[in-house]
């Protein structure tokens, strides 16, 4: 009796971490959908990198970016040499990159 009151505890805990990770994956999406909207929309961007931390992007025109938005977003830092922007996101900026990559295709 005992050992079934645990697995039913773990098929609960299972499902609820499940739920919780689709949710972030599907929250991630948006997010980034919302940062390439801020960065000019997809046609804007010409060029995208990473490097640790940092994502690096060129941009057709840089003046269309929405810096202010982007850093709502949770960007830790943003820098513009010319055409380019450096913005700093942490752990994500390889998986923005894949993302971006893809949507250019």
């Amino acid at each position: 009796m005992e050992i079934g009151r645990y697995i039913v505890i773990a098929v609960i805990i299972l499902i609820i971490l499940l739920a919780v990770l689709k949710s972030t994956r599907k929250d991630a999406h948006l997010e980034i959908n919302k940062l390439i909207d801020y960065l000019g929309g997809k046609d804007n961007i010409v060029n995208s990198d990473y490097n640790l931390s940092r994502f690096i992007v060129t941009l057709r025109d840089t003046s269309k970016a929405n810096k202010e938005a982007i850093q709502k977003l949770g960007a830790k830092g943003i820098v513009e040499i010319d055409n380019q922007l450096k913005i700093i996101l942490g752990n994500n900026s390889k998986q923005l990159k894949k993302y971006i990559d893809d949507i250019k295709r």
